[in-house]
């Protein structure tokens, strides 16, 4: 569960209080890429435990009848409370304090002995990659993976030695500096591209690199020059619209663009995986002036993808609360 504060001037000092004008309540997580990849128009399944409070119905009624996520691989756990992160928006980025208890059961074997057929599936590479995820790359899945933040502060290799079972990383740049122990995203997606086949080293407003080892292919793009209200979630919404691409077939330096054009439509809404765009918005941004001609050439090519009712699609669910 998400819960995002907007329009912040800056974190309150230790014994103050600021009062904010905005407020968004979302699923969050890997949540945020379950959303996004399905208003893409993907069909999604989620393998996720939610808890049996409050938090955890408004998350599983908002994916599976708002959002079209198939959670059939999905658990409720008795007893156990559904995480919390509390995202203070300001100056183009975020902070972020969890509330977190490990859940009860083991949650690694929810997609079952026999994981459903699927063009690629995307895992946390934190913790093992798990057994599920192998079955389906065995049979032909591509496996995407992406990680959060080591609060340990141990960048521990044993993550990297994780990666011989997923075809493409997305880390940020901080992650990917820390666990290869290099200065610059450059060289860290050097290093990473030794370990996996594609590496993906997304720079927020600075924007995305990336190596495709099996191809040769190098690509380096710019974040799409929009007004930041909430960055939150945002690295998730570019990690499916990567995916996307990815199944589309589009060459490396396309899959990061329309990879940041997602990102960078998400970060003009609060709320994170429900600020990520369907068709009908990604086709109205293009005629709404906001970005000059001479960017918006670098993405023509997603016209062909745009479906014809694109027009008449909108944002689905909505965060709880809006400033």
């Amino acid at each position: 569960m998400d819960m995002i504060f907007t329009g912040l001037p800056g974190l309150p000092p230790p014994g103050t209080e600021i009062v904010t004008d905005g407020l968004g309540s979302a699923p969050g997580g890997v949540a945020n890429i379950a959303v996004a990849m399905s208003r893409l128009g993907l069909r999604v399944g989620l393998a996720a435990a939610f808890g049996d409070d409050m938090f955890g119905a408004y998350l599983w009624r908002t994916l599976a009848e708002q959002e079209g996520v198939d959670l059939g691989a999905s658990r409720r756990v008795p007893g156990w409370p559904t995480p919390v992160t509390v995202s203070m928006a300001y100056d183009s980025d975020r902070s972020m304090v969890t509330y977190a208890r490990p859940a009860p059961d083991p949650v690694g074997d929810l997609a079952g002995a026999e994981p459903p057929s699927a063009r690629a599936c995307f895992v946390d590479v934190d913790r093992p990659v798990p057994a599920w995820a192998a079955a389906m790359r065995r049979r032909g899945a591509l496996v995407f993976g992406d990680l959060g933040w080591d609060q340990t502060g141990a960048w521990s290799a044993e993550v990297l030695d994780r990666l011989e079972h997923v075809d493409a990383f997305l880390p940020n740049a901080a992650e990917a500096m820390a666990y290869t122990r290099t200065r610059t995203p450059e060289d860290a997606a050097e290093a990473l591209a030794g370990r996996v086949p594609v590496v993906v080293v997304k720079r927020g407003g600075d924007g995305a690199i990336a190596i495709d080892s099996a191809t040769g292919e190098r690509a380096e793009v710019s974040a799409l020059p929009v007004e930041a209200l909430d960055p939150t979630g945002a690295g998730d919404v570019f990690a499916a619209g990567f995916v996307f691409a990815t199944l589309a077939g589009l060459p490396l330096t396309e899959r990061l663009r329309f990879a940041n054009l997602c990102a960078g439509l998400s970060v003009r809404h609060r709320s994170g995986s429900l600020g990520s765009p369907c068709w009908g918005e990604i086709a109205a941004f293009g005629e709404s002036g906001e970005v000059p001609e001479r960017i918006l050439a670098d993405y023509a090519f997603v016209i062909p993808f745009i479906p014809d009712a694109a027009e008449d699609e909108v944002i689905r669910a909505e965060p709880t609360l809006r400033g």
